[in-house]
This record gives structure tokens, sequence and C-alpha cells, in this order.
């Protein structure tokens, strides 16, 4: 495969490589798949809207896959060979315990750990084989810390973390390394859409939400930007990372250090 996006800068520390993103059509997916493929990986970029998958794909030079990654049934028999998979896909809904809908907190612990788990089944035994493999899981600081009104947002990056953990000790003797990326907030449509729900369940203004909410913990007092988590991922993915399995790397602004 051509990698067009691989033109400037950095060697291409990753080529032969295939790397597998999901939620990669936009926001810290988007941002990781034309990093990867700047690092010279062929990337298949993996989204719900099919069409917006095939315009990342077609600008980092790599492949599509339309899927539905919360429809689990349809991953529990899937084959993957890839080398890198960086489990992104996430969505979000803010409510207080006693309002959540269930069918909500099914569907975030659907995407966000059942299928991270399944796509790792998938990939591991095709990493095995080939003695390498980096699977990159998009956590979040809520993996680390909780904050009211996200109980199961919270409790599925919990639970990603312990995966990870999981999957880090399994996959050492392989050659296969896991590791969790945890940003705070992070400047994308995901984070964009929440502004609305954080004002109703905390009575203030919208114009209010992101000073007084969303970066009240952080030391420094803005949002990250989704390439600032990419540069993270792209070296995770190194060779000179190899001794970095089991890890949970901060991308916060200092959130957690309270």
């Amino acid at each position: 495969m051509t990698n067009s996006a691989n033109t400037s800068g950095g060697a291409a520390v990753l080529s032969g490589r295939r790397a597998l993103v999901t939620g990669g059509a936009s926001g810290i997916g988007l941002a990781c798949a034309t990093e990867l493929a700047r690092l010279g990986a062929a990337v298949t970029v993996a989204d719900l809207d099919g069409q917006s998958a095939q315009e990342a794909a077609g600008k980092v030079g790599g492949t599509a896959w339309a899927v539905d990654l919360s429809d689990t049934a349809g991953l529990e028999e899937l084959s993957l060979d890839t080398d890198i998979l960086v489990n992104n896909a996430g969505v979000q809904r803010v409510a207080p315990i006693h309002e959540y809908a269930p069918e909500d907190w099914r569907l975030i612990h659907r995407l966000m750990l059942e299928a991270p788990f399944l796509l790792i089944r998938a990939a591991l035994p095709g990493m095995y084989e080939r003695g390498f493999g980096r699977i990159i899981n998009i956590s979040s600081v809520h993996g680390l810390r909780a904050s009211a009104f996200k109980s199961a947002y919270v409790a599925a990056k919990h639970g990603l973390e312990g995966l990870s953990k999981a999957t880090a000790l399994e996959g050492a003797e392989h050659g296969v390394t896991s590791n969790c990326i945890n940003p705070g907030y992070v400047r994308t449509a995901l984070v964009e859409k929440q502004i609305a729900d954080q004002a109703k369940v905390h009575g203030i203004d919208e114009s209010e939400v992101v000073q007084k909410i969303m970066l009240t913990e952080a030391a420094i007092k803005r949002l990250a930007d989704p390439e600032e988590v990419a540069s993270l991922a792209g070296w995770l993915c190194a060779e000179q990372a190899g001794m970095v399995t089991g890890a949970s790397y901060t991308i916060d602004g200092g959130w957690s250090a309270r």
C-alpha cells in the first residue's frame, strides 16, 4: 500500500506495520491515524460513519472500515491481521445515576469495554505469531479519577485500564505491549457535545462550563489538542517503547497530580 501521508517529517519508524484505529474518522482517532501514517504505518480507519471513514482514509493513504462496534455479537468471530490496535471509539452520556438510562449505560460498556476486549482478542493471535504487537487503549483521566454524572463512562474507562494491564501481562512473552493513554478534556466534537449537558446538570450557563467544570482540576488551564495525544500513541508503537507496557500515561494538564 502506498502511504501518501508519510511525505514529510520524521523517519518511517513504522514502515511495514499495519495499524487499526477505531473511531478514526475524527478527533483523537483521526489524529492517531494521521500520526501513525506519518510514521510509515498502513492505517485502517474504523468508524461508524462510513463516509467519514472513507474521507479520513483518503487523507492518510489508508483504508476504511465502516463498522458499528456497539454490535458486539458481530465481533465475536472476528480475526484481525494488524500490528497496531488503537482502541479509541467512544461516546459520552451525562446524567445523575438515578436518572441514567440503562440502555445508555449498556451502550457505553459495549462500545468502550466489550468491543476493545473483542478487538484485542481478534488481534492477539497474529501479533503472537509475528512476535510483535502494540495495543494502545485511549482511556481518560476518568480511568483514574471519577466525576459526578458520568458513572457509565467512568466505570467503562476503569474497566479498560484493567483490561489493558491484563493484556500487558499475557502479551509480554510474545513481544506485545499494551498501554493506556489518559487525556483530560481534549478539543474534540465529543467534548463540545458535553457542554450543554454539563450546563444542565450543574445549573450553570454553557459559557461557564469549560472553565468552571472541565478545567477546574487541571493545573494547565486549556483543552488538550488531539495531536498531543497522537504523538504519545506514535511513540508507544515504536521499537524503542518495547519495555513500556501495562502503563497509564496521563495527558491531563496535572489533573491527576492532585
